[in-house]
């Protein structure tokens, strides 16, 4: 039984150009073959890639993987960092109705290998002689791979490997006869054709593949383009995995689209330098980024004098009053006027350069992102559009808009996305862009799939403006002994607003009161502590837990955070811990989302320790701190 908060749009039906997803291709190599469409950064330089040069490799991929025997619905993997030849493998895959199966770069041999064998695939794409290794290191799904091409130049290793010049060498892609051969083949790619299956990232089970067609990415692709049109003049950072659903969307199949360029970020640490070389005009991003970036500007102004603060948090307080005229689309008061134009002077404009100086807006996906932090960048003038999806969903559902936003919120559904609240609380979807299902794995469908809607499995609301709130995760909610419901969610992004705190959990289902693992942010505690703690820089992470000043900060921090909270989702106990959760631990997913069971798991004796101490507190009646070095 469906409670309806929202009437539903009219659905129209999917108006889509393409055939497939490398029509994309296709007809931005024929509108404009000269145009830059990916630039890559080579031995220190940013060099441009056009569409038809884009265009050629992908023929010469399509037809190397004909000739090896590659056909429709063979499974073919990916295992690479972003770069151009991730693209080439992808659409020369896709052309051949090959379905794309894309694995983390950063998971472990044992992941791998799991993908590999319940897909079935026997042919394989590795970045770099690194990746070849842990490949190489396979046990059962080694035995399967019939070749393995590497992007990277290498030396003759084998029958099976191969470099990816080697590969696509005797390729003509100019030839009549090869031309007639790629078009025949595309041509027989159809929207309903299944195009990829991604793995989803595990945070309550084992990782499920998800399978997506042509038809779903397109109309995703569509809907966005609405949403957020993008422009030929526009140019993407890409430094998200291409891996993970939402940038391949986003950040590359919707860029195919609407003929935006794409360049490739180096790695994740040269992010803030990349994007002073690119000046890119959007970017997709996940809160964790912007929460490091935050971090960032704050520590810099940490470390300025007197007047420099002084200056920085002025220019916040204009920022923040701006803001609110600017979102009601009001006239600034001359006053205040005045005062942002030198705010912008002094201030915005530098922050603004460090991100590239042309920038439109971010995109933010992945997990919620607080709205202190959205409301903090733009004051400062830097727009973040929060949007909301999953895997299974292609991925977006709801997105904000550039002229159309509620911080908080994670936007207005897009057209061909029917939303509605069940009775439960849980956000139900379904339109063209939902998944036909989990690969081999029926019962899982069933469970999720209902009468034509998926079930998200998150909580949320939807005001009476249509934009949607995430209000928390259905299988996370903590059901104390008392019967009270807690969405952990809420309580630790209210606190991750906090400069102090780099990871943070909730325990508390099935006992008396919550508690908490939390993980400070050393590098923030060093920063308040210098006048207060000698030697403070040499202190270790297990140093300074043990430290009753950190002790005393982090108590505070939590209790003005939670302050205005019901009694019972405030934070009795909390214990603190020196190293952050981990992927080789299992406790953190390839998309940086905090495994909660396996974290429990992992630190038992800690969360029994904590509800063994009830009755004890120390000699001033506070609640007590514990640690694990």
């Amino acid at each position: 039984m469906l409670r309806a908060t929202l009437k539903p749009q009219k659905l129209l039906e999917p108006s889509v150009n393409e055939r497939n997803l490398v029509d994309l291709l296709l007809n931005q190599a024929k509108q404009s073959p000269t145009q830059v469409a990916l630039r890559v950064k080579r031995k220190g330089v940013y060099l441009d890639i056009a569409w038809k040069t884009f265009c050629r490799y992908v023929i010469q991929v399509a037809l190397a993987l004909h000739q090896f025997g590659i056909k429709k619905e063979d499974r073919v993997a990916i295992l690479s960092e972003n770069r151009p030849e991730w693209a080439y493998a992808d659409l020369g895959i896709l052309s051949v109705g090959g379905i794309v199966v894309p694995i983390y770069p950063t998971s472990s041999p044992r992941e791998i290998e799991h993908v590999l064998l319940h897909c079935e695939a026997n042919f394989i794409f590795v970045s770099t002689a690194e990746q070849l290794g842990r490949v190489k290191s396979l046990g059962k799904a080694l035995e399967k791979i019939k070749i393995i091409v590497l992007f990277d130049p290498i030396s003759k290793e084998g029958n099976i490997v191969s470099s990816f010049e080697d590969f696509i060498q005797s390729v003509r892609p100019e030839e009549e006869s090869n031309q007639a051969l790629f078009n025949s083949l595309v041509s027989q790619v159809g929207l309903d054709d299944l195009a990829t299956i991604i793995y989803t990232s595990g945070t309550t089970g084992p990782p499920k593949g998800v399978m997506l067609s042509h038809r779903n990415f397109l109309v995703n692709c569509y809907d966005a383009k609405e949403a957020l049109p993008l422009e030929r003049a526009d140019l993407l950072l890409s430094f998200l995995p291409l891996s993970h659903v939402f940038e391949r969307m986003a950040g590359y199949y919707l860029s195919l689209l609407c003929g935006s360029a794409i360049a490739y970020a180096e790695n994740m640490n040269t992010v803030p330098e990349n994007l002073v070389e690119v000046h890119p005009t959007i970017t997709c991003g996940v809160p964790r980024f912007f929460e490091k970036m935050y971090a960032r500007v704050q520590i810099e102004v940490e470390k300025s004098s007197f007047p420099h603060k002084a200056i920085f948090q002025w220019a916040i307080k204009v920022g923040n009053q701006s803001s609110h005229f600017q979102i009601e689309k009001k006239q600034l008061p001359i006053f205040l006027l005045f005062q942002r134009f030198f705010a912008q002077k002094l201030v915005y404009s530098k922050i603004y350069k460090k991100l590239g100086g042309r920038l439109r807006c971010f995109v933010s996906g992945g997990a919620p992102l607080a709205k202190e932090l959205a409301e903090f960048f733009y004051s400062v003038g830097v727009l973040i559009l929060e949007g909301y999806g999953l895997t299974e969903t292609s991925p977006v559902i709801a997105v904000n808009r550039w002229e159309h936003f509620k911080f908080g919120s994670v936007g207005l559904p897009l057209r061909n996305v029917e939303t509605k609240i069940a009775e439960d609380g849980e956000i139900v979807v379904r339109g063209p862009s939902v998944m036909s299902g989990y690969y081999k794995d029926e019962a899982a469908t069933r469970e999720v799939l209902q009468n034509g809607w998926f079930r998200t499995g998150d909580l949320g609301r939807i005001d009476s403006d249509g934009f949607l709130f995430i209000t928390g995760r259905k299988k996370d909610i903590i059901k104390t002994s008392g019967g009270k419901m807690i969405s952990p969610q809420n309580i630790e992004n209210l606190i991750l607003t906090d400069l102090v705190f780099s990871q943070f959990i909730i325990v508390g289902d099935k006992r008396k009161f919550i508690t908490a693992l939390v993980v400070p942010n050393f590098d923030q505690l060093k920063l308040i502590l210098k006048k207060r703690v000698d030697m403070v820089e040499e202190m270790t992470p297990q140093e300074l837990i043990q430290n009753p000043a950190v002790h005393e900060i982090i108590r505070e921090r939590i209790e003005a955070h939670t302050k205005d909270l019901a009694s019972y989702e405030k934070i009795k106990y909390f214990t603190l811990l020196a190293k952050e959760f981990s992927q080789e631990k299992g406790e953190m997913t390839l998309t940086l989302k905090i495994k909660r069971a396996m974290v429990q798991e992992h630190f038992r004796e800690a969360v029994e320790r904590m509800y063994q101490e009830t009755e004890k507190q120390d000699d001033e009646g506070r609640n007590r701190i514990f640690f694990v070095l």
